[in-house]
């Protein structure tokens, strides 16, 4: 991949110090390394956007649900499941 961009940054003496000596240990570049941290960075942000968008669309399905009357309320289920914890308690 072409690198066609530089990037500045401000830092601590000591935390590029660390980081130097820790990248110069892997005998990788820093900019290989930060590079990489910058990619899992952008992969996890666009994950946890992805997860939130997933999570909004089961919620708006969920209130139309509940909406049109397809739902149960909280008592109809916390009675059902007693029954089938009862029921498999029975059966133990």
């Amino acid at each position: 991949m072409a690198k066609e961009a530089v990037f500045t940054m401000k830092l601590e003496a000591d935390l590029r110090a660390d980081f130097m000596a820790e990248t110069e240990s892997l005998h990788r570049p820093a900019s290989q390394v930060v590079r990489e941290l910058m990619r899992e960075f952008v992969e996890r942000q666009r994950h946890k956007r992805a997860h939130g968008l997933f999570v909004e669309q089961k919620v708006a399905v969920a209130r139309e649900s509940m909406q049109a009357g397809h739902g149960h309320d909280h008592d109809e289920v916390e009675a059902d499941f007693a029954g089938r914890r009862a029921r498999i308690a029975d059966q133990a």
